[in-house]
């Protein structure tokens, strides 16, 4: 008997169909993307329609190209940095997610649930209460700390190279809890800092300014650029580490650089609106419903869908509760827990 063990001769995803099957799939991909741009387009302009002043969709676009418009004021100053950060945020989160569970292997990782956004959180009420910190330019960088140190944590106590879903599943949800106590812990002992955490630690919109913007899109950038760029070394990982190498990609590279990525991403994200969750777990699951698990589809996907779905979360919570508003990050939780909960009982059912 040979002590040699033969090399994995299993394809990448997508890499197992026939030509003409693989070119209509990939055009039906493509005119599925186009769609969900067209649908981020109309959520966009509902957002900068919808608010305390109820504009037509005609008024809004109005607003937003012509400056002699009646409503160009409050389109520009109020409800334009809004539907931005709602799409940069969007953006980083749900590629975040899309990232997390293909380097997990895990479907129901997500920055909220695995603790990444309770680092942040973590790090950033330090700065507010101890620092004294009330800036975007100083949170951006506790953030960034508190992430990246959480995204190393759960990656060292999940296993390392032999995590398991349980493992992370677990180690994530230990550190959320510990983090979010620290969180609330910290709110009420420094009760002078509590109304500056309130708004921000329940995850919302409302307060975007455009320095914000102008702030976090580098960061957030360089976090979308690095995502996209390890689709293929993430769907060779997906293989196994042997068969990744003969693909010749580099595990050990591609896990640095996908922390890195959920780095940038989680902690600009959290630092400009707070911790919002469920966004990185929920649209990964119905990207891959139309594209399969090949990332170079699932990613892009994500990154346009994500922010439709969180400025659709925070155009609902400026409709339900008129003249007030409900967060975007309390909306997100009691539409996300509901699916998060039908995703568990299904894998159950499924393993069973």
């Amino acid at each position: 008997m040979s002590l040699i063990k033969a090399p994995s001769t299993q394809a990448p995803p997508g890499a197992d169909e026939v030509p003409e099957r693989r070119g209509g799939r990939r055009l039906t991909r493509a005119s599925g993307l186009v769609a969900a741009v067209a649908v981020l387009a109309a959520v966009a302009l509902l957002s900068l329609a919808v608010g305390a002043r109820q504009l037509s969709l005609a008024e809004a676009w109005n607003g937003l190209l012509d400056s002699g418009a009646e409503h160009y004021t409050v389109v520009h100053e109020m409800r334009l940095p809004r539907t931005l950060l709602g799409l940069l945020a969007g953006a980083a989160l749900g590629l975040a997610g899309g990232v997390m569970q293909s380097l997990t292997r895990n479907p129901i990782a997500d920055p909220g649930i695995l603790g990444i956004n309770a680092g942040a959180s973590a790090a950033v009420v330090s700065a507010i209460s101890f620092l004294g910190i009330g800036s975007f330019t100083g949170y951006v960088w506790f953030a960034f700390l508190g992430s990246g140190a959480v995204a190393v944590l759960l990656y060292a106590v999940g296993g390392g190279r032999g995590a398991t879903p349980a493992r992370l599943a677990l180690a994530g949800a230990a550190l959320n809890a510990a983090l979010y106590s620290y969180v609330y812990a910290v709110q009420l002992l420094d009760t002078a800092s509590l109304d500056r955490m309130r708004f921000w630690t329940v995850g919302s919109l409302a307060s975007a300014q455009p320095g914000t913007i102008v702030r976090v899109l580098p960061f957030i950038a360089a976090g979308v650029l690095l995502a996209l760029a390890l689709a293929r070394p993430l769907n060779a990982l997906s293989m196994g580490e042997d068969a990744a190498r003969a693909l010749g990609s580099r595990p050990g590279a591609t896990r640095a650089a996908s922390i890195v990525a959920v780095t940038l991403l989680c902690g600009a994200a959290t630092a400009a609106c707070g911790p919002i969750v469920f966004i990185g777990l929920m649209v990964p699951h119905m990207v891959r419903a139309l594209t399969g698990p090949d990332l170079r589809w699932v990613l892009p996907y994500a990154a346009v869908l994500a922010p439709a779905l969180m400025l659709g979360a925070d155009v609902l919570g400026r409709v339900v509760a008129r003249p007030s508003e409900i967060q975007v990050g309390v909306v997100t939780v009691i539409t996300g827990g509901p699916l998060f909960l039908a995703l568990v009982r299904r894998r159950r059912m499924a393993a069973s």
